[in-house]
């Protein structure tokens, strides 16, 4: 568990690192047998020190310590009950990525690694208020086919086997949000067809590739 807190703690300085949240925007967990691992309700990401995580049973919802953790447990939680291949979720305020989509704009695959680690469908949920089970249930019943979700006016939920491959989804998704906006201002945006998405898929170095981010925790 001393290990799983300190690649939180790791992660977190990233995401606010790569501008995927501000202030104490966002959230993120990683699971660790029975229980998983929270930020604290209220703390930036960057400042939370690896005795600070909170520790809950996944499946009894008891919290451990004197901190609340994120609002959005319940969400967490959902996920981590329906996703038994998922270890780690990363819910993000991305700036340019919640524009574009909040903007009516559509996440289609642009590039290479967009199918490799975002997947062939990223599927947008209208608004939902926060922290509530209307958004738990809205996203848990996305992420049973998929390991993204867009949130309008809201973010982006990213999961993953590990919290290196969760955060690559992270900042994965946000560089796409950039390709895309460049794309509209510079002209009329090609994506990918379905024979090329289909190549991209059944590319060896691509399966090895994301190989390594399940298997790598660090």
């Amino acid at each position: 568990m001393e290990e799983i807190r300190k690649l939180l703690t790791l992660y977190g300085k990233k995401i606010v690192e790569k501008g995927l949240v501000a202030g104490p925007g966002g959230n993120i967990s990683a699971r660790e047998g029975d229980y998983v691992f929270l930020s604290p309700s209220g703390f930036f990401l960057d400042e939370i020190k690896e005795d600070t995580w909170v520790k809950v049973n996944i499946k009894t919802g008891k919290i451990f310590g004197d901190l609340r953790p994120t609002c959005e447990i319940s969400m967490h939680l959902g996920i981590y009950l329906e996703r038994e291949d998922v270890n780690a979720v990363i819910h993000i305020h991305p700036p340019i990525t919640t524009g574009i989509i909040s903007a009516g704009m559509k996440f289609k695959p642009i590039f290479p690694d967009y199918v490799a680690l975002l997947g062939k469908d990223v599927p947008t949920i209208e608004y939902i208020v926060p922290g509530g089970e209307a958004l738990r249930k809205s996203v848990v019943s996305k992420v049973k086919k998929c390991n993204v979700v867009l949130l309008k006016n809201h973010g982006a939920v990213c999961i993953g086997a590990t919290l290196k491959e969760a955060f690559a989804r992270s900042w994965l998704l946000e560089d796409t949000a950039k390709t895309l906006l460049a794309g509209k201002i510079a002209g009329s945006l090609r994506y990918l067809n379905n024979k090329e998405i289909e190549d991209i898929e059944n590319l060896e170095s691509e399966d090895y590739r994301k190989a390594l981010l399940k298997k790598d925790r660090k």
